[in-house]
């Protein structure tokens, strides 16, 4: 699949940035606003040459910077609260930025608002969990995490001019992945929904019944 070649042509490329990184002296978060602003030049590029195929590039090293912030971190020895929610942040901006600019140069508003309210309810139904009850980060295997999300949008921009898509079905490639990570982040945002009722419920149940049994 192309967006696993892409992962793993970014991850070799990630991979030297990191050991670079790691010898340069630049703090954790600065390299989540880096990664930011590198997104954002990307956008304001494709917003003035709209130009799919550098677009997807732009994001795909972009996005690798990104996520090198909380691996320099671990090593470094400098991971903090912070750190963890100024990344969370920072990645949900990036991702409506990144939206928001196809929609800007090519009109497609519904896709771009089904695909960014469904990426931040994925977010959203785990985030409110967090606030109710401990839970455990990683322990959310859900069908189109953002990782994957990114990977997939990546390519298809990558190949929005050499996969021919026929004008009945909107004639880019990109637009068919909109509507396609649109659908799943949805179903991916019940899937944490279902769990996160599972987990409230459990937790409720226990708490009842530690009453009862109180003397």
């Amino acid at each position: 699949m192309i967006s696993n070649w892409l992962r793993a042509a970014v991850g070799a490329i990630g991979r030297g940035s990191f050991n670079f990184l790691l010898g340069s002296g630049v703090s954790p978060n600065q390299i989540t606003c880096i990664g930011f602003a590198l997104v954002l030049c990307n956008c304001a590029f494709y917003l003035i040459y709209q130009d799919t195929f550098f677009f997807g590039l732009g994001l795909a090293l972009s996005y690798t910077t990104d996520g090198l912030d909380g691996a320099v971190a671990r090593r470094l020895g400098k991971s903090t609260k912070f750190g963890g929610y100024l990344d969370a942040v920072i990645d949900r901006y990036q991702e409506i930025a990144s939206y928001f600019v196809l929609g800007i140069v090519n009109s497609w508003w519904l896709p771009v608002f089904l695909l960014t309210s469904g990426a931040m309810m994925v977010s959203y139904n785990k985030a409110a969990v967090a606030i109710e009850i401990p839970i455990d980060d990683k322990a959310w295997p859900d069908l189109m995490e953002r990782v994957r999300r990114a990977s997939i949008f990546c390519a298809a921009l990558i190949l929005d001019h050499t996969i021919y898509v026929p004008d009945a079905l909107g004639g880019h490639l990109i637009l068919i992945a909109l509507y396609y990570l649109a659908v799943l982040t949805h179903f991916t945002a019940l899937q944490r929904f279902v769990r996160a009722r599972r987990m409230l419920v459990s937790h409720d149940i226990g708490r009842i019944r530690g009453r009862s049994l109180a003397p």
